[in-house]
């Protein structure tokens, strides 16, 4: 595992090159004006403050949200010009409807919506509700717009990812295992596997898009369970440990928006990974096997009925 490595803006994306700590607030976001992102699951948790601060630089940021009036609420704090798009991730129809209306360029896309140590449960199509959800929705979203995409692709991801050994692709739904930290760890994980065959289709067409991760931290968010001891607990190691959505939101703002190698992965670069500076971090072995990763992705194809084609050089 390589170690965590703070990048403001002047580190210039050269993996290894040296940089200063800096305060999780410093990371500076150059002027986007001119530039559209869509950030998804944007009313809230740490995709609203990502929303907002690619507002302030002067982006024109679209908020894809699955419940359109708490979307239209979480816009009346976002600066500058923005939109409210309805999205439901957890039934792909909503995906091909999002993508089939988009017109013209997107600079930026920003998978962070996401569902956390649910129940069992399926999606609209049957899906496993953390793999279809998380990962799944998010990889029809993406191969359904590469064609209009310009810059880059940021997939949250989590620490959680090192809750699991690697997918089980023989029980991808984890039929009669069921268990909501390891539905919620290998969703996490395939965010990460997702970013890295990505980047490497897009090398292999000489694309100019890049692919990246990031994950938050331990961050206050309105994920997981609502209810129980395990949320009891929740809170109050929130109350000990976490940072605000603010700071959990600067990894994403990091791969968004600094010159970082394609399928680099940013995070805190504090203790455990759970708070600090936006970083350049590590992952597991089975985050960086590209075997898995294609496989995944032949998968995922199948399943979506979607597959990567049509992106700019």
């Amino acid at each position: 595992m390589t170690t965590s490595q703070p990048v403001p803006a002047s580190a210039g994306g050269i993996p290894g090159a040296a940089a200063s700590s800096a305060s999780v607030n410093a990371l500076q976001i150059p002027d986007l004006t001119g530039r559209t992102a869509v950030v998804t699951g944007a009313n809230s948790g740490i995709g609203l403050p990502t929303a907002r601060a690619l507002g302030r630089a002067g982006a024109h940021v679209v908020l894809a949200v699955r419940d359109l009036d708490k979307g239209k609420a979480a816009a009346t704090t976002v600066p500058g010009s923005h939109e409210v798009r309805r999205l439901d991730l957890a039934h792909l129809a909503s995906v091909r409807e999002f993508a089939a209306s988009w017109d013209g360029d997107l600079d930026l896309l920003i998978n962070n919506a996401g569902v956390m140590m649910a129940p069992e449960g399926r999606t609209k199509d049957g899906f496993e509700t953390h793999f279809g959800t998380n990962h799944l929705g998010h990889f029809a979203l993406t191969n359904l717009l590469l064609p209009h995409i310009t810059d880059r692709v940021v997939t949250v991801s989590a620490a959680a990812h090192r809750w699991v050994k690697g997918i089980d692709f023989d029980n991808l739904y984890l039929a009669g295992e069921y268990n909501p930290r390891r539905a919620y760890g290998q969703s996490k994980l395939a965010n990460l596997l997702f970013t890295l065959e990505l980047q490497r289709r897009l090398s292999d067409v000489g694309s100019r898009v890049r692919s990246l991760a990031a994950h938050p931290g331990l961050a206050v968010s309105n994920l997981g369970p609502r209810s129980g001891l395990g949320a009891q607990l929740g809170r109050m190691l929130f109350k000990i440990v976490a940072q605000d959505t603010e700071a959990g939101a600067q990894p994403t703002l990091l791969a968004a928006t600094q010159d970082v190698p394609g399928a680099s992965y940013a995070g805190p670069d504090g203790h455990s990974g759970m708070r600090g500076a936006p970083a350049l971090v590590g992952r597991t072995a089975a985050a960086s096997d590209p075997a898995a990763a294609k496989r995944l992705w032949a998968q995922s194809a199948e399943l979506t009925g979607t597959d990567f084609s049509g992106v700019p050089l």
